[in-house]
């Protein structure tokens, strides 16, 4: 696992911790846009002009506030073009985001100008329930495995947490609140499960399945290019509970 840290001379560094104690960290989670801080810029010290960097320095800069030194952000954290690297990071994902000391969500879709976004919730709850990031395949796993997850706006003003907005967020998701306090997911059956990915959508068709694979709990090697049916039918296998899984790809 590779984690984000400015050093003394606030640099931007990483540090790979494969084979190491990680320390405690703060993750993100967030939509992507076209303008992202990838990894090709953190091993070359390029892309601080991009509109992406912001939420690097975000996410740095609330987890110091935490006292947490070290951070993680998939858009520059994982070398996507090492397809061992990706496809380890994809399977361990889920349990990076659970292990994850804070889980900051930035909803750029959601402006707070206001001074007291508590005060003030009646005017960002619609753009909350419209935000994109419930949309997203790969959000499901950030918003259920993590303990703690916080909402800010596009001001990184703290709109309120997963426990604060658990009604809220179960108007809008259908995820019942046993899930997201953490109970196992065991506890759940496939069917509710699945059900929880409805009206969500992935940039890359067969996303639909591999962003599932820590919602079930297995394992899967990625082949992208084989399609959305066949994807999540390797995943129907993996799960290994046919009955219970039936017609996922006419679902998605």
């Amino acid at each position: 696992m590779r984690l984000l840290h400015f050093d003394s001379a606030e640099r931007l560094t990483s540090t790979d911790f494969s084979r190491k104690t990680i320390p405690s960290y703060a993750i993100l989670s967030h939509t992507w846009g076209d303008d992202e801080f990838l990894f090709e810029d953190l091993v070359n010290g390029t892309g601080k002009s991009k509109a992406g960097y912001e939420k690097i320095l975000f996410c740095g800069e609330q987890a110091a506030c935490d006292r947490l030194q070290y951070f993680w952000v998939d858009t520059c954290c994982i070398d996507k073009w090492n397809l061992r690297e990706l496809s380890n990071a994809i399977n361990s994902m889920f349990r990076w985001y659970k292990n994850a000391a804070r889980c900051y969500v930035f909803l750029s879709d959601i402006s707070t100008p206001m001074a007291d976004v508590q005060l003030h919730q009646s005017i960002w709850e619609a753009a909350f329930r419209k935000s994109r990031w419930f949309s997203r395949g790969w959000t499901l796993q950030e918003l259920i495995a993590p303990t703690s997850v916080e909402f800010f706006s596009l001001e990184r003003q703290q709109l309120g947490d997963k426990e604060s907005l658990e009604g809220l967020i179960y108007q809008i998701t259908g995820i019942p609140a046993e899930a997201l306090r953490g109970d196992p997911l065991e506890n759940f059956s496939i069917k509710d499960r699945r059900a929880w990915m409805n009206g969500r959508e992935t940039a890359q068709e067969e996303d639909m399945a591999y962003s599932l694979i820590g919602i079930f709990g297995v394992s899967m090697d990625f082949r992208y290019g084989e399609g959305k049916a066949k994807a999540l039918q390797r995943l129907e296998e993996e799960v290994g509970n046919g009955t219970a899984y039936t017609s996922l790809s006419s679902k998605y």
